[in-house]
């Protein structure tokens, strides 16, 4: 599990979804979870840049979670869902994670 809540396009671009983009391809882990959370949705939800290195992310098998909260907050939760962004409570699912054998890392 991924959580990005950086505002910083060139973590997400360099980081984020550039390793997104290749760890089930190769094998890295049997499955992938990235939560979108904080500053990091607004940041996607209004850079057309990030949203089609995104498609490419998703189209691999990662799933995608955004912060429901703070979607809302940022007045973009529309465009992440039209995305194809699951927006919960991402409290929940992290800490139900750190409280299992899930591998987390933020970023």
């Amino acid at each position: 599990m991924i959580v990005w809540s950086s505002s910083e396009k060139e973590v997400a671009k360099k980081l984020i979804l550039m390793y997104g983009s290749v760890i089930l391809e190769r094998k890295y882990w049997d499955e992938a979870t990235i939560i979108v959370w904080g500053p990091s949705a607004k940041l996607l939800a209004e850079d057309e840049e990030l949203q089609k290195q995104f498609e490419v992310v998703k189209k691999s098998g990662v799933k995608f979670f955004a912060c429901v909260v703070c979607a809302d907050s940022y007045g973009v939760s529309d465009t992440l869902r039209e995305l194809g962004i699951t927006l919960i409570h991402t409290g929940e699912m992290l800490t139900e994670a750190l409280q299992s054998d899930v591998k987390v890392i933020t970023f």
